[in-house]
């Protein structure tokens, strides 16, 4: 008996691709980002439950030996998996975001090898050939391409996964670059092999696959994947997750051309797209080029280029009373938050300052960067948490003109998107697009110290006769500059 018809499946395939396109739409923007999850959860327990129906079907139509171990594999994968999503998702904190992302991302692209090896082993299970037929050119070839970036996708991902961790003293996981002489060329070789091993793999002929090539492509593109991430500083590894992400997606959508899977070619091209486009957005964010991205070669120019000894200046610098009382007096703030805030959850406190400094009748918006944080989003989502309206919360392209005639600005551990040095030509963040703060009446900067940020720069900001440095850890800060308000 078939549980489920191949017309069906296909339409609840369409249903929950529409669902993930919506969830898509949804997340890019705070205020619908909510339904966007709905969309998002709801096509994907569409998309299993109908994978899991064809299952039975499948069984019924190639019910022999050890096809009866299908339902319940996938059913444990289900539980397994589920679980240990479930346990991440409840305990990962906000600044530990981009490392799941790069875990989950590996994981995909081990599914895509892991799938690609059991379609050139059995072929027929898959309604790709005949029971002890060839696969056909096309089909190797898309397995070829789906092996290649899934192994790049996993390897690179581990070694991202361990860059942003920075827990392992391994020397490959540490946040510094890894780089060694011919390391380019080396990479070169390495890719043309592949290429040569995979043309080897679509060219044989007869109906045994040619494994040899196949394992040796695949082992020398997980390689490939740990020789194109080590040599990227750790500050640069939230773009180097957002390109993998792109990556994943890719080799979803390839092994799903080989399936002849309508899900997966959807899903990993919405994937796919969205990654490259998150990836190119966060790039003309920090002034980066895209291509430098793609070829594993990102951030090596900025490594060079900040070295050297930090001139030693002179700072001005308060107390948390000290900036409540020019917070208090003033007309008009501007809260440009940063990653210093998401290490010392200080969201709940700042909205309580702002508040009460509401109360007194002054103006407080808060002001984005599109890379502060780890990752995209970031500070909205923790703004978010903390129930700030949406209104008072603005895009670096929307509110940076404001900047000029605002009364004070509340700096909260940014560091490079308000760096005036990207104005200087030749500073190693020439042209990058800032956060305009140094134009503000008075600017107030809290950090723990004077520790340069991510591009490995002094801060002009801090520097200049108009800011006040309050040091100290946020959450400690705002709650005193709270008191002091009131």
């Amino acid at each position: 008996m078939n549980m489920i018809s191949m017309n069906l499946v296909t339409l609840l395939y369409l249903v929950a691709s529409v669902c993930f396109i919506q969830a898509l739409k949804g997340l890019s923007s705070p205020s619908s980002a909510r339904m966007g999850n709905t969309f998002g959860m709801a096509g994907m327990a569409i998309a299993v439950a109908t994978t899991i129906a064809l299952i039975f079907k499948l069984q019924e139509q190639f019910a022999s030996g050890h096809a009866g171990l299908g339902f319940p594999l996938v059913m444990l994968g289900v539980v397994v998996g589920g679980a240990v999503g479930a346990y991440a998702a409840k305990k990962v904190e906000m600044t530990k975001m981009p490392e799941l992302v790069a875990a989950m991302h590996s994981l995909i692209g081990l599914a895509a090898v892991c799938i690609a090896v059991a379609a050139v082993s059995e072929p027929w299970a898959f309604n790709i050939a005949e029971r002890g037929g060839a696969l056909p050119f096309g089909n190797r070839l898309e397995l070829f391409i789906g092996t290649f970036v899934g192994a790049v996708t996993f390897s690179g991902s581990v070694i991202a996964f361990g860059k942003l961790s920075g827990k392992y003293k391994f020397r490959l996981f540490q946040g510094a670059p890894v780089r060694f002489g011919g390391q380019h060329i080396l990479n070169l070789v390495i890719a043309i092999a592949i290429i040569v091993l995979g043309l080897v793999f679509c060219f044989s002929d007869g109906a045994a696959p040619a494994w040899t090539p196949f394992a040796i492509m695949a082992a020398l593109a997980f390689v490939l994947g740990v020789l194109i991430i080590i040599p990227i500083g750790g500050a640069d590894m939230p773009v180097v997750v957002s390109m993998l992400n792109s990556y994943s997606g890719w080799a979803a959508a390839g092994i799903g051309f080989s399936l002849n899977n309508s899900m997966l070619i959807i899903a990993g091209s919405l994937v796919g797209s969205s990654g490259a486009i998150l990836s190119y957005i966060m790039c003309k964010a920090m002034n980066r080029s895209f291509f430098n991205v793609i070829l594993g070669g990102f951030g090596g120019e900025a490594v060079v280029a900040n070295g050297g000894a930090q001139e030693q200046r002179p700072v001005k610098s308060g107390s948390a009373e000290d900036a409540a009382f020019i917070l208090q007096n003033a007309e008009s703030v501007i809260i440009v938050p940063g990653y210093g805030l998401a290490v010392a959850r200080a969201q709940h406190s700042v909205k309580e300052l702002v508040d009460k400094l509401t109360e007194h009748g002054v103006t407080v918006r808060y002001a984005i960067h599109p890379v502060a944080g780890r990752m995209p989003g970031h500070m909205n989502v923790l703004l978010a948490e903390a129930e700030v309206p949406y209104d008072q919360v603005a895009e670096m392209e929307d509110i940076n003109g404001e900047f000029g005639q605002t009364d004070v600005v509340l700096v909260l551990g940014a560091n490079d998107v308000v760096n005036p040095a990207a104005k200087d030509p030749k500073s190693a963040i020439a042209g990058m697009p800032i956060l305009e703060a140094y134009k503000a009446k008075s600017i107030i900067v809290n950090k723990r110290s004077m520790a340069s940020g991510y591009a490995g720069l002094d801060n002009d900001l801090f520097y200049m006769p108009n800011t006040m440095m309050v040091f100290g850890d946020a959450k400690k800060v705002i709650e005193s500059m709270v008191k002091a308000v009131e």
